[in-house]
């Protein structure tokens, strides 16, 4: 397993899993909203607020079309999806997996939506989101792991070596 590309919608676990993976692995941690916000020197929110959404995508994917990845675990941002080619350039870096949550818990687990800087329009909707982006999760993702009920780390790991063989 050369590296581990984790893919979801906010809330579904990608930074929270991601670092304790990366630990779990000894790989390299990267948050890709984070290397965003740190490159742009600003939150993810004032991207969107100053320059709109489709901005937000745009440096999002320019982030992953930089990164070259070596024994990594990446949270990705939950539109990285929308770039079709920054997706394939990550395929070609690692394992996509995608944290599947349902609606319902995602709802539970967001209490910041507001001020999250999820990149969308905004008159659409969470659960809008959510419908227009599973289909995309599920294009990209080379393993899909159930993240309703928070995995253990030994059960994603296991789940992963058994699944990326």
């Amino acid at each position: 397993m050369n590296s581990i590309i984790l893919i979801g919608m906010p809330g579904s676990g990608k930074s929270t899993l991601g670092r304790q993976l990366a630990e779990y692995l000894d790989f390299k941690f990267i948050d890709t909203d984070q290397l965003i916000e740190t490159h742009q020197g600003k939150k993810l929110q004032t991207i969107v607020d100053q320059q709109g959404y489709l901005t937000l995508r745009e440096i999002e994917a320019e982030e992953l079309l930089q990164l070259r990845l070596h024994h990594h675990v990446v949270a990705t941002g939950g539109s990285a999806v929308y770039s079709d080619k920054a997706m394939k350039h990550l395929q070609k870096q690692g394992t996509i997996v995608y944290l599947k949550v349902d609606f319902e818990e995602i709802v539970k687990r967001i209490d910041n939506e507001d001020c999250r800087g999820i990149a969308r329009p905004d008159s659409q909707s969470l659960q809008s989101v959510y419908a227009e982006r599973t289909p995309l999760y599920e294009q990209f993702a080379d393993i899909t792991i159930d993240n309703n009920q928070p995995f253990s780390l030994d059960k994603v790991v296991d789940f992963l070596t058994i699944n990326s063989t």
